[in-house]
């Protein structure tokens, strides 16, 4: 999907349209850019740039915090569309999705053609606007998808990935990032090309197991296998603040509120968590992580506890906060089993999924856990 919340925020506010907007919220914060629209993208804006630098570049953009319940019901609609059509839909995030065409051509015809239906389809049924790479692996359709945006679609047949690659920059390669780029920049790799040419022993001496990965994607290869189900291997829930807190009992309560949506996250999916981790920013950028091992649990109390400890014995300095988040890893599956005498835990279980349930329909603001509930007034 192009810009796709920006998208999204336009479909709710028609004003939007033709403008620059970035979403990510406070420009005078500490967040970072999620989207911005393409007029925005002029000005030198990326997704993932610091918000600040972002409004010294655009201060005439509008600036959006974001309605991220809307993103989600709009990336579940066009992933029911999708599924009407392919037999194997990867959605790989909430706006990108990989389409098994396989055996496809005789329904369809031709996958350029009906690549080209698909996109009006999804423009005319939910004004949202697309682009579509064709290839043979999932590399060279992620990469063909954006060598048009926005509305591109983007043909490579079989046995052409080589030469599509060779004259592209080599950070349109998945996985090269700020550490990669400059390593491979100093060594006279320039376009992809240049790397497919490379001795995949050189590479792997240079970056290890990503250097033959490199080499492969390079030369065209990748993988073609859809995964439909991926097993969450954590749940996280992290804010930075407008401005540094030293007060204790202020980062408590956002340590608190941070716990409860996690953990309404855990329900939600019928998980328990056995590792609780805090995340813990300093004012000079010192970050500090902590863990504890638990018996499995999905209770707001227990987690908070846990987190709480872990806190107090990692704020140990008199410097400001800027950044505190809550890691839950370790998950497994919650089996409810039939028990013939109630006890205050399974009363408690009980309660909480009811709370689930009612934050699920009505919003996670409907109904609150008091901080009481925890222990810790």
């Amino acid at each position: 999907m192009d810009a796709f919340f920006v998208s999204v925020e336009r479909i709710l506010d028609p004003s939007l349209e033709g403008k620059p907007v970035i979403v990510g919220g406070d420009p005078h914060g500490r967040g970072v850019v999620a989207a911005c629209s393409y007029e925005a993208r002029r000005f030198g804006l990326h997704s993932a740039m610091p918000i600040r630098n972002a409004f010294r570049l655009c201060p005439q953009g509008i600036y959006l915090h974001g309605h991220g319940k809307e993103y989600g019901r709009f990336s579940r609609a066009v992933k029911r569309l999708l599924e009407r059509y392919f037999p194997i839909v990867q959605q790989a995030s909430i706006d990108e999705f990989y389409l098994d065409f396989t055996g496809c051509e005789k329904i369809y015809g031709e996958p350029a053609k009906f690549a080209e239906k698909l996109q009006n389809e999804i423009w005319d049924r939910f004004h949202l606007p697309s682009s579509i790479g064709i290839a043979s692996n999932k590399t060279i359709a992620k990469i063909a998808s954006d060598f048009k945006k926005p509305r591109g679609i983007t043909f490579v047949p079989p046995g052409g990935e080589k030469d599509f690659l060779a004259p592209l920059p080599i950070e349109k390669i998945p996985g090269i990032g700020k550490a990669t780029f400059p390593m491979l920049r100093s060594r006279g790799f320039s376009v992809v090309g240049d790397i497919a040419k490379a001795s995949p022993d050189y590479l792997s001496a240079l970056l290890g197991k990503f250097g033959t990965e490199l080499w492969e994607k390079a030369n065209g290869k990748g993988n073609d296998i859809l995964v439909t189900e991926h097993e969450r291997k954590s749940i996280s829930k992290e804010t930075t603040f407008d401005k540094d807190i030293i007060s204790r009992t202020k980062i408590e309560e956002i340590l608190f509120e941070l716990v409860s949506k996690a953990c309404q996250l855990l329900r939600n999916e019928n998980w328990q968590t056995s590792t609780i981790s805090i995340k813990l920013r300093y004012t000079d950028f010192v970050t500090l992580t902590r863990a504890k091992t638990i018996e499995p649990t999905d209770d707001d109390k227990v987690v908070f506890e846990v987190a709480k400890d872990l806190f107090e014995k990692s704020f140990t300095r008199r410097v400001g906060i800027r950044l505190i988040g809550i890691h839950l890893s370790k998950l497994n599956h919650y089996t409810e089993q039939c028990i013939l005498f109630e006890d205050n835990d399974t009363i408690r279980k009980r309660m909480l999924r009811a709370v689930m349930k009612i934050r699920d329909k009505y919003g996670f603001d409907a109904i609150r856990i008091g901080k009481s509930e925890t222990g810790s007034n």
